[in-house]
């Protein structure tokens, strides 16, 4: 076990980034990742091998028997932060360096690749950016259960700056220094307020730095602190077997002022890390080439597209820069599927479907198997089909056809699964038993995205199958991402439990009258 403080750190500044230059895209593909970025093959190679270094760290800590992914996470690199902070958004000057998304269409991550003349030893900026933003999807992908928004967060962060030695053994636990000055020279954020509040709640981008600062700290005093012993399990245990959390925090913790204390006092000592005993090997499965020129001249519009949604003035540029593009391009199917996806995100009074699906059909004409053409297609008959009020089975059977397509062409993808499960909801039918199976299908495949999991959540309490369901509503009520829908789904499971209870017990009354 070795120690480092953390001194007088509050003086570091943040690394200066470098203007980029002209360069092709290419595609690295390892066990766990699809990783995108304009610098060159050798550079690329390194970063994908710490990359999945890493992931091969956390898979052997948690014990995840697979060494790779059926459903890879993709991941963009870009030139510098501030072009990170112009797709996430609109704003250069936004203090946003990397960022993990999920909705239906998938997962993704992006962060920077240059790191400029940093005085820290370690793991690089841009590497412990994307550790942080990986550390989120491992724990939804692979810790099923119900986390606490400070621990999720402190979890992303205690593991972002592992980092391996010259025998290729990986430290664990060392300081995250770009935390340095909220810790030591801003107001503190007491261990009660850390333990029960979500980051959203802070009032500025200070206290926000402060929040994951102590969640950090707080996660390394309890990985690291002998006195603390197996409290975060007793903690997270009590959580997910449904205890109130102020109920399960001082069960384990005690009293939350006395945590308190020792919280400030942790920050001032000096923090442990531990080596792991073997050396983690360097992945020799990793293949690199370069895009086609179509790809290539897509990627920037799709992360723009991805990364707009949500903004209606913003996305609705998107869509008018990808008509003309596609419009100098015809051929390019990709950028073909982009500007119906863009179509498609927009406002419905913007929408233009006409313009949507003669995209959707030169790309087909091109790519018949269009895996992602073909599912926006059977969504577009879907919501016509609704929209006119068809009733007719087999138009609906039929609509369904292209997202069929789209499974058979890659079953691996969730995405098919998913739209197949919610084209039954579309038509205001009971899902089938195929549908429901493609869903659970759909959420082993991506577990991380909180749409499938709230579907199969409500799906299992629909079949009785309660606990699970429960277990599944806790772990998106405490996710500091979710945008407040897990509580409302927590409350309306519960709800459900319950009305089911009290039907059970009228039905066995009713018989005993009977008799």
């Amino acid at each position: 076990m070795k120690r480092i403080g953390l001194g007088l750190l509050a003086g570091i500044a943040m690394i200066g980034m470098a203007g980029a230059a002209e360069a092709k895209w290419l595609r690295a593909d390892t066990d766990s990742f699809i990783i995108y970025s304009e610098s060159n093959e050798k550079s690329l190679r390194e970063f994908a091998q710490n990359l999945q270094r890493f992931d091969t760290t956390l898979r052997l800590l948690f014990k995840v028997e697979t060494p790779g992914e059926e459903s890879k996470l993709p991941i963009y690199l870009v030139a510098a932060a501030p072009d990170v902070a112009e797709l996430a958004t609109g704003s250069r000057s936004a203090s946003i360096a990397g960022f993990y998304r999920q909705d239906r269409d998938g997962s993704f991550a992006m962060s920077f690749r240059q790191n400029g003349g940093s005085s820290v030893t370690g793991t690089s900026a841009s590497q412990q950016v994307l550790f942080h933003e990986y550390s989120h999807h491992f724990m939804k992908r692979h810790l099923r259960a119900a986390f606490p928004s400070w621990l999720i967060e402190g979890f992303a962060e205690y593991y972002s700056t592992v980092d391996f030695d010259k025998q290729g053994r990986a430290m664990i636990g060392r300081p995250v220094y770009r935390r340095a000055y909220g810790l030591l020279q801003m107001p503190k954020i007491p261990a009660e307020r850390l333990l029960f509040e979500q980051p959203g709640a802070m009032r500025n981008s200070g206290q926000m730095d402060v929040y994951y600062g102590r969640a950090w700290v707080l996660t390394h005093m309890l990985h690291h602190s002998a006195a603390r012993g197996d409290q975060i399990n007793a903690y997270t245990n009590a959580i997910n077997a449904g205890t109130d959390p102020k109920k399960a925090a001082t069960d384990a913790f005690g009293d939350l002022a006395g945590l308190d204390k020792d919280l400030n006092r942790y920050i001032e000592g000096k923090l442990s890390y531990r080596t792991l005993r073997d050396p983690i090997p360097i992945s020799a499965n990793i293949r690199i080439a370069p895009l086609s020129a179509d790809e290539d001249a897509v990627i920037l519009p799709r992360l723009e597209r991805l990364n707009a949604r949500g903004d209606a003035a913003r996305l609705t540029k998107a869509r008018d820069a990808l008509r003309k593009l596609a419009a100098a391009q015809p051929a390019n199917a990709d950028l073909q599927f982009e500007l119906a996806a863009a179509e498609w995100d927009i406002d419905r009074d913007k929408r233009d479907l006409a313009a949507m699906q003669a995209a959707l059909g030169k790309v087909l004409a091109a790519k018949p198997d269009h895996v992602r053409a073909n599912v926006l297609l059977g969504r577009l008959k879907l919501y016509q089909l609704r929209e006119k009020g068809e009733e007719n089975a087999a138009a609906w059977r039929e609509a369904r056809r292209p997202i069929q397509l789209a499974n058979r062409t890659d079953p691996d993808d969730a995405v098919p699964l998913y739209a197949f499960f919610d084209s039954f909801l579309a038509e205001g039918k009971r899902p089938s038993d195929m549908a429901i199976k493609a869903l659970e299908r759909a959420f082993v495949l991506t577990p991380e995205n909180i749409e499938m999991r709230v579907s199969y959540a409500f799906a299992l309490a629909n079949q009785g199958e309660f606990d699970p369901a429960l277990r599944l509503a806790r772990s998106v009520a405490f996710d500091p991402h979710d945008n407040g829908r897990g509580e409302a789904m927590l409350a309306r499971l519960e709800a459900m439990k319950a009305r089911r209870a009290g039907a059970g017990k009228e039905a066995v009354a009713g018989d005993a009258d009977d008799d």
